[in-house]
């Protein structure tokens, strides 16, 4: 699928946010501030989802 800059720099933002969260929950493992935060990451990689979908959606460069 050939996609445009702007997805590409959506889709960046969104696993560059994803992938802190995930490190900073194994960096502190077993405490309530890890599972929170992994928690925030699958929230995020719904958001990033439905963000790029949506933009597929509307953008008629990727669609």
């Amino acid at each position: 699928m050939k996609t445009c800059r702007q997805f590409n720099t959506v889709r960046g933002e969104y696993e560059r946010e994803i992938g802190y969260m995930l490190a900073h929950s194994q960096r502190y493992e077993g405490r309530p501030a890890a599972k929170s935060s992994a928690k925030q990451a699958a929230s995020a990689k719904q958001r990033m989802a439905r963000a790029l979908s949506s933009h597929v959606g509307r953008c008629p460069e990727c669609g």
